[in-house]
């Protein structure tokens, strides 16, 4: 079955960075567009960086610039490195694929929460 493991996230102050992970099963992972969301505290979740097949990337607005999301197909895997870390980045981290969330059939990982505070 279709499955996403996140790791990666902590606390950072300000400025700082991190790296997330998140491994992918169960389905054909070279030839999806995977993307990263996260879900700030009493906010929905929303997408902030997506990679297709092909690896054209697309960033929200919000974190141009700062974050760069990557895949390596080998491992199944696909990451998002995070610099020059907000307050307002804080929030749990999930990936997945858009076609399986815009199917609805999407299956979420636990997520990764990333903080950033002083």
């Amino acid at each position: 079955q279709v499955q996403f493991v996140e790791s990666g996230g902590g606390l950072v102050q300000p400025g700082g960075s991190l790296r997330l992970s998140c491994a992918a099963s169960g389905f054909r992972f070279d030839v999806y567009n995977m993307a990263w969301y996260r879900q700030a505290p009493g906010k929905q979740r929303e997408v902030v960086a997506t990679i297709r097949f092909s690896d054209t990337t697309n960033y929200a607005d919000s974190v141009k610039g700062r974050f760069a999301i990557s895949r390596d197909n080998a491992k199944n895997t696909v990451y998002l490195q995070m610099n020059s870390l907000k307050s307002e980045d804080t929030g749990v981290y999930y990936c997945n694929a858009p076609t399986f969330v815009g199917r609805g059939e999407a299956v979420w990982g636990q997520g990764t929460q990333v903080t950033v505070s002083s």
